[in-house]
């Protein structure tokens, strides 16, 4: 069986400043961010209630981290749903801005 979140397409909406998986009828998965020099700050990750527990809240926090590291940006995770990503998950953990590290309990 294929899991239908690996199938939603994760777009950067730099416009809107999120990244974002269109769910159909106007409804979107959103991971949005800010910009500070050399960093990407994610400040609120939102899944429409119907469509929770299908992964689409990882899938766009995966993509996002990948966009951070492919632009050399800094990770600071504000959003809850970020923190407790990175916290789990060591291969990211390098993303981090340092101050954030210590946040997190990971030095």
């Amino acid at each position: 069986m294929t899991d239908p979140a690996a199938e939603r397409i994760v777009r950067d909406n730099a416009q809107k400043h999120r990244f974002e998986i269109d769910l159909g009828n106007g409804l979107f998965a959103i991971a949005e961010y800010t910009l500070p020099a050399g960093k990407i700050m994610f400040t609120h990750t939102e899944v429409p209630k119907a469509f929770e527990g299908q992964g689409l809240g990882t899938r766009l926090i995966r993509a996002a981290l990948d966009s951070a590291r492919e632009r050399g940006l800094q990770v600071i995770p504000i959003c809850p749903f970020f923190a407790a990503y990175i916290r789990d998950h060591a291969d990211v953990q390098d993303l981090l801005d340092p101050a954030y590290r210590r946040l997190l309990g990971l030095d």
